[in-house]
C-alpha cells in the first residue's frame, strides 16, 4: 500500500534545502520507491517542505526511507507525517 509523506522545513531552512537537493534527487532515483513527488510551496512561493508518495508496503519501510533521505540527515525538517494511502482518482 502506497504511503504518503509531508514533510514541513524548519523555518530560514531554505539553504539547506537547496545544498541538499541534488543528493535528495539522486536517492530518490536510486531508490526507486518514489512514485509521485515535489516540493510544497510557501506564501511567498519559496519551497518550504516536500510531499512525496512511496510504493512501499508498510508504514516501517516508508519510515526507513525518510530516515536515509539526504533532506532527512541534513536536518531540514521540522515535522514529518508518514500515512497509508489508497489511490482512488488517477
Amino acid at each position: 500500500m502506497p504511503h504518503v509523506l509531508i514533510a514541513r522545513d524548519r523555518p530560514g531552512a531554505l539553504e539547506v534545502r537547496k545544498a541538499n537537493r541534488e543528493a535528495h534527487l539522486a536517492y530518490i532515483a536510486e531508490t526507486g520507491v518514489v512514485s509521485l513527488a515535489g516540493p510544497l510551496l510557501g506564501e511567498n512561493g519559496e519551497m518550504s517542505g516536500s510531499l512525496l508518495v512511496l510504493d512501499v508496503e508498510t508504514r516501517a519501510e516508508a519510515e526507513a526511507w525518510a530516515a536515509r533521505d539526504p533532506y532527512a540527515l541534513a536536518g531540514l525538517f521540522e515535522h514529518v507525517e508518514i500515512t497509508a494511502f489508497r489511490r482512488v482518482v488517477g
